[in-house]
């Protein structure tokens, strides 16, 4: 064992307790414990510490609903471009190229003006008509499922979002195995605490994916075709275009928010619903209620949890004095079960009504997939319900994958019995 591997513990215990010698409380996303099930933790913070110092995260940590949805709303005060951040010094050395920044991270004017240009390749008549074929998509995976016992983050969940964003931007099946092997380490990128590995495969497959598009988008310039490479290459506003740099950048984006969240939703809320069998039994009576069955499955188990932002300049939030350059941590999953917002907030009802949750996000970075995400919902949903007269875990914890921003499970084990 290397002598940082022993280090690094004694360090983060000595953060923690300096932590809870301040407030009574710690917030620690590297626990196996709050990988698992974070919501213990979530709630400890609201009540005891809702603006929450984290000498772990050199942040300040937001818990409170109302808290997290001012900030996101904020662009003016608060910016999601991380060359604005306090960063350490390996943080500063883990940020990507000046000219690799998506959409995701940058503020206006930059960000309004990439944002108008996809909105006209990404628009909601484009998502819908998509409902048939991904149905039939759906119904060809269940095809293939041994329905005594199979894993449904195998057999759909990690499999249909790829499926549907490739074939959206153009890709053959041949080469979707690739696609997801890229978008999985892409969103690696997306976790604060990934070392030089899997920094380095991320940057590796976002190179990758520059040399498989650059050949396509030229050639959709030339001649058009009906997927979202042409329809970016073809997008203008006010006589501006996005460059192949940003085009590149914008299918990177695309790749990643079009398939790692959707699994995310796809397993979080499957798993909720089984641990709930009475609310499952709720949708196969009442399949008009799938709809906000999804809205609530992403409120329940967000498959975002976590948002960073950095303040441009100095104010106050909830009695914190925030000062510029200072680093602030959202916690979306922890807003989505705040009791003040949400009548039992940790019991799961697939008609809840009322308060919205805060998983798209909120303000100019709202998530412009989530009309996708919440077709293939309700989709599989629907689908689940039509071929299965019942469905069973066969583990009743089955393991969460790693990560402060991005919650999803490695598998899902299965039974069911056809319809």
């Amino acid at each position: 064992m290397a002598l940082g591997d022993l280090i690094r513990p004694l360090v983060i215990n000595a953060l923690l307790l300096r932590e809870r010698w301040g407030s009574g409380v710690t917030y620690n996303p590297l626990s196996a414990d709050t990988a698992q099930d974070p919501y213990p933790e979530y709630a400890n913070l609201r009540d005891r510490s809702p603006v929450h110092r984290s000498r772990l995260m050199n942040a300040w940590v937001f818990s409170r609903y109302a808290d997290v949805d001012t900030v996101l709303r904020d662009h003016r005060r608060f910016s999601n471009d991380p060359r604005k951040r306090t960063l350490n010094r390996r943080q500063q050395g883990a940020l990507p190229d000046p000219g690799d920044y998506t959409m995701l991270f940058l503020d206006p004017p930059d960000h309004t003006r990439l944002r108008a240009l996809v909105n006209k390749a990404f628009t909601r008549r484009a998502v819908h008509s998509l409902e048939p074929h991904i149905r039939g998509l759906m119904h060809s995976l269940l095809d293939a499922v041994d329905p005594s016992g199979f894993d449904l983050m195998e057999a759909v969940a990690n499999p249909l979002p790829v499926i549907v964003i490739a074939e959206m931007l153009g890709v053959p099946p041949e080469d979707r195995a690739r696609f997801r092997t890229w978008s999985s380490r892409r969103a690696r990128l997306l976790e604060p605490t990934i070392g030089p590995r899997e920094r380095g495969q991320g940057a590796k497959a976002g190179e990758a994916l520059d040399t498989y598009f650059a050949p396509i988008i030229q050639a959709r310039r030339a001649a058009p075709e009906s997927d979202i490479v042409s329809a970016l290459a073809q997008a203008e506003e006010e006589g501006d275009v996005l460059t192949e740099r940003e085009m590149l950048n914008m299918l990177r984006l695309l790749l990643v928010a079009g398939n790692e969240t959707t699994t995310n939703l796809i397993g979080n809320g499957m798993l909720a619903l089984l641990r709930n069998p009475d609310e499952l039994e709720r949708l196969r009576t009442d399949p008009s209620l799938i709809p906000s069955a999804v809205e609530e499955l992403l409120r329940f188990d967000s498959p975002v949890q976590t948002d960073f932002r950095g303040a441009l300049e100095d104010c106050e939030v909830n009695g914190a004095p925030v000062r510029r350059g200072e680093n602030v941590v959202l916690l979306i999953g922890s807003a989505n079960r705040d009791p003040a917002v949400f009548e039992e907030p940790d019991r799961l009802d697939v008609g809840r009504s009322g308060s919205s949750h805060i998983s798209f996000g909120r303000g100019i970075h709202h998530c412009i997939g989530a009309p996708l995400a919440r077709l293939e919902g309700r989709i599989v949903l629907e689908v689940l319900l039509e071929r299965f007269s019942s469905l069973r875990l066969l583990d009743e914890r089955p393991a969460y994958r790693g990560g402060v921003v991005l919650r999803g499970l490695e598998s899902l084990p299965v039974a069911a019995v056809p319809a």
